[in-house]
């Protein structure tokens, strides 16, 4: 094992879960690599110490077993990175129930579940991180967007509530923020030319962010000691929400 933090990572697959595997790999942590598959990044090839798992963030066994997988493999467990997420667009006036519920429980159970889960072992350790990564959508009003939107401000709230509650027990959250962000996913829509024209009109920097900022930003998180630093909303969209 590295001598850096060990740092579970849910949805790790693809996209910008890949590139925090990528990104923190390669700063010398050892990384769980949670996805539904169970066989980590599938996006790119990745060099350092990975242990991946398999875990449906809508299966609460497989949570509940990822982690003491990740935790006897790996002899602790410093940092949660809460990435694994599902979009669904759609009108509101004709979402189904079941869509509804899905993207709740994927967006806001699985990881009010996997903050749960990992308490012990940060408890163990006296204190750890949780990521929960949002998005800036917890703070629009976006149209065709009510479940995703509905679920990104409830991880806002999880974030704050459990870091009051856990603050005693020196674990720490932080919920990052992302607006728009470049992935293979979502790639050949953004060289569109009414998106392109809507990011230089509505983004105040003129384009969507890489992964690799995202990335960067929370290694950055990772890497330092603030202990003051805790139930806070980080947005990192170039300033969108706030363009009036």
């Amino acid at each position: 094992m590295t001598a850096g933090k060990v740092i579970a990572i849910t949805g790790a697959s693809r996209g910008i879960g890949s590139g925090l595997v990528a990104e923190l790999a390669t700063r010398g942590h050892t990384i769980g690599c949670l996805s539904r598959k169970g066989v980590g990044p599938e996006d790119r090839d990745i060099e350092g110490d990975l242990l991946n798992f398999a875990c449906d963030m809508e299966d609460e066994g497989q949570i509940v077993a990822a982690f003491q997988g990740l935790s006897e493999q790996a002899g602790r467990i410093d940092v949660l990175i809460n990435n694994a997420g599902l979009h669904l667009e759609g009108v509101s006036a004709e979402l189904a129930k079941a869509d509804f519920e899905k993207i709740l429980a994927t967006n806001i159970t699985g990881p009010f579940l996997a903050c749960r889960e990992v308490r012990p072992h940060m408890v163990a350790n006296g204190g750890g991180l949780i990521i929960n990564i949002g998005s800036f959508f917890e703070r629009l009003g976006a149209k065709r967007n009510l479940a995703y939107s509905c679920s990104k401000a409830a991880i806002g709230a999880l974030t704050r509530t459990l870091a009051v509650e856990w603050a005693h027990e020196k674990i720490r959250l932080i919920n990052l923020a992302p607006g728009f962000v470049k992935t293979d996913l979502n790639a050949e829509y953004m060289t569109h030319e009414s998106f392109r024209n809507f990011i230089q009109r509505r983004i105040p920097t003129g384009d969507a962010a890489e992964v690799n900022e995202i990335a960067r930003l929370t290694a950055l998180l990772v890497a330092e000691d603030l202990p003051s630093l805790t139930g806070e909303t980080i947005f990192i969209d170039g300033g969108q929400s706030i363009n009036l």
